[in-house]
Order: structure tokens, then sequence, then C-alpha cells
């Protein structure tokens, strides 16, 4: 009989690392990982195995649908929003083509097996967008369905997949004389920007945030490419893990949508820098603006409003910004460059 595993793309990346640290707390010891590069030994010894290669190589998709059953999918591969901007067929190809990929894998295991695959899709907060700063700051927490006008290629990838997902969960093949519904159990969370002290930001546009204190950390200077005023909501990684489970966790029938915002505090980058200076005073950040990857953060919201997580499937946070640093983001990061 073929082995039954949880497949994560992306193995390597930020959520991926967490992803695994976590199930694998939990007693998950059936966990195959993909990703472009060979995995770290952090990775490897606590995955079944590690499969290096592209999501757009469907020889490397047929055979795990040969070798293996699939349980759950977390698809975590993409190109990010900032390397999207200056690769936007490439991260089509991706970002797009890759989680059709996936999607058609998550069905064909569904129907081979009668049973549904669940499937994590991490979208984000770059499927808003703002049409400009006055609107942005008069407009609040957005909701799920509000200004979904996305101005970058990451935005208008993540937005599309969204409905993908919709499409195979709810409407795939609805023509053919076998029903479908329900197979692939698409489920997926519109993340902030996401701040991790155990893997160094990647790529993300809202990554100017954990750079100033990784910088402050090792005592490097830091040129932030946003103004003082600059604001979007974030949260740690160890709560975006938590969503994920979360959502994961909570009985189909108590979902009411199938794409869900979450946040947790979301201060101007000059607070988030003062909140730097509260454990690092020698803190070297000047702002040295960007215009056009200041415009992408402008066109993103404030805030977002979580309130159908929250209803639907008790979505709580843990760590507001006070607790995010003195909880998680200090003792880690501390620890990281100590041992270094």
């Amino acid at each position: 009989m073929r082995k039954s595993i949880v497949l994560i793309t992306g193995v390597n990346g930020e959520i991926g690392h967490g992803l695994v640290r976590s199930l694998y707390k939990k007693g998950f010891e059936n966990l195959i990982g993909v990703d472009l590069n060979s995995p770290d030994d952090f990775v490897k010894e606590r995955t079944l195995d590690c499969m290096v290669g592209n999501i757009l190589d469907r020889n490397l998709l047929e055979r795990i649908n040969a070798q293996y059953e699939i349980e759950t999918i977390y698809h975590m591969a993409a190109l990010l929003s900032t390397r999207a901007e200056f690769s936007p067929v490439v991260a089509h190809e991706v970002n797009v083509d890759g989680t059709l990929n996936l999607l058609h894998l998550a069905m064909e295991q569904a129907q081979s097996r009668g049973e549904s695959v669940k499937f994590f899709f991490p979208s984000s907060i770059a499927v808003y967008g703002l049409p400009s700063l006055q609107e942005k700051r008069a407009a609040g927490a957005v909701a799920e369905d509000d200004y979904r006008h996305p101005q970058t290629m990451y935005g208008c990838n993540k937005l599309y997949c969204e409905s993908l997902g919709d499409y195979y969960s709810n409407y795939f093949k609805r023509l053919s004389a076998t029903d479908s519904k329900g197979l692939v159990d698409f489920r997926s969370i519109r993340f902030p920007g996401i701040i991790s002290a155990h893997t160094l930001p990647a790529g993300g546009t809202s990554d100017y945030a954990p750079e100033m204190i990784h910088a402050a950390a090792k005592s490097e200077h830091n040129d932030c490419f946003v103004r003082k005023d600059a604001r979007i909501p974030f949260m740690t990684m160890v709560d975006a893990i938590c969503a994920i489970e979360m959502i994961m966790a909570a009985p189909q029938t108590a979902l009411s949508q199938i794409v869900y915002n979450v946040r947790a505090f979301n201060p101007s980058a000059g607070e988030f820098l003062t909140k730097v200076k509260e454990f690092y005073p020698g803190a070297d950040v000047d702002f040295v603006i960007n215009d056009n990857r200041q415009s992408i953060i402008d066109s993103w919201p404030e805030d977002v409003d979580d309130t159908k997580a929250r209803e639907d499937w008790g979505w709580k946070i843990s760590h507001d910004l006070d607790k995010a640093f003195s909880e998680y983001l200090i003792p880690e990061i501390r620890s990281r460059y100590e041992q270094n």
C-alpha cells in the first residue's frame, strides 16, 4: 500500500520551516517536503523525505502521485512580491501554474481514493489595492470582499489562485456526469506581513519590519525602504502557523467562506523602530524611501477585518506587538545570534 503523507511545498521557506517545526512537535512523522533547494538539516531531521524539484515539473508531481497517498497539501511554494515585480512572467508561472498543478494533484488523489484532500493555500494582503493613500487611511480595517484590485503581479496571482481553489472545491468539471464537489477541501488565509525569529527575510515587500530587528541584533546598519508613517498589518510566525493549524482543524461545516483575513498588530514603520530600540538602543536605521516599493505598501490596507475568522474557527492571537517582542522575537533572535 502507498504510504499516507502530508505534502509541504516550499518547505525551505519561512512558513514552510515554521510548519515543519509545529507539525513535527505534534507528532506528524509522515511529512514530505518539496523545494527548489536542498533542505537544511532542520528540515531533513523532521521529514520523511524531501524532494528537490520544481512544482512546474509534472513528472515530479506524477512520481509523488504514484508513490504516496496524500491526506493534506500545504502549498507554500511561491515567488514573493518583490521578486515577482522584477520577473512577472516567471512569477505567474510559479504562483499560478504551480498552484494549478498542485490543485490537480489533489483532485487526482481525491478521486482515486474517494476521499477529500485538504488543501491549504497562503494568500496575502497583496490581493487588496487601495486607490490612494487618503482612501487607505479612511478605509480602516478592510473586509475580505472589499478593495480586491491588486496592483502587483503577486497580488494578482494570489487573488486568481483563491478563485482556482473555489473552482476545484465547488465547480470542477461541473458539466461532467461525475460530481467532484468537495473532493478538494480548499482553505486559504490572507496573511499580513509575517515576522519570524528563526528565518531571515526572503524578498517580501513587508520585510522592512523584520529586516530592522535582524539588523539591530547583528549590530548592522539598516536602510528602511518605506516612510516612517507607512502602516500595514503584521503578525508573528508563531501566530501565522497557529492560524494555519486552526483553520485546517476546523470542521468544513463551520467555514462560511474559503478565504479569511487574519491580523495581530499594525504599527507604523516608525513605531516599529521605536519598539526595536527598546531592546537595541543603538539600532542604526535610516529611512531611505524606495518610491516604487512604498507605492506598493500604500496600496495595501492599514489593517484588515478578521471577524469572520474569529467567528467561524475561533481565531485569536497569542502575540500583540508588546508580546511579539518580549516573548518571541527578542529571546529567539538573541539566542540565534549569540550562538553564531
